[in-house]
C-alpha cells in the first residue's frame, strides 16, 4: 500500500500539495549590483516551508550555467539573469502571473 500524504489525503504519487504551493506564491525577480561593479539577481517571496529552495536553486544554477545560493529565504544567483529566470521558473510550475520582475 502507498504512503498517504499528511496534508491534502492522497496517496504520495497523486499529491497536489506542491503544485497548490506554487500558484499561492508572489515571486518577485530583482537584479542587485554588488561589490566591486558585481550582478547578483535575487530571487524572494517563495516560501521556504512548502517548496524546497535548495532544489530550485540547484535547477536554476544548472539551467542558468552560473553560481549561487539560498541565504535567508533568498536565491542569490551571480550574474544579470532577469530575461531568462521567469521564464525557467515557470517551466518548474510556477505560474506567470504569479512572477513579478522589477526592472531598475
Amino acid at each position: 500500500m502507498s504512503e498517504v500524504c499528511s496534508k491534502c489525503g492522497l496517496p504520495k504519487d497523486l499529491c497536489v500539495c506542491e503544485t497548490i504551493a506554487k500558484e499561492e506564491q508572489k515571486i518577485e525577480v530583482k537584479l542587485i549590483k554588488k561589490k566591486f561593479g558585481k550582478f547578483s539577481t535575487v530571487v524572494t517571496g517563495i516560501n521556504d516551508k512548502s517548496i524546497n529552495l535548495k532544489e530550485l536553486q540547484k535547477g536554476l544554477k544548472s539551467k542558468l550555467a552560473c553560481g549561487g545560493t539560498v541565504k535567508d529565504g533568498v536565491i542569490e544567483l551571480q550574474g544579470n539573469h532577469l530575461a531568462k529566470v521567469r521564464q525557467y521558473l515557470r517551466e518548474f510550475g510556477f505560474p506567470a502571473e504569479s512572477i513579478k520582475v522589477v526592472e531598475w
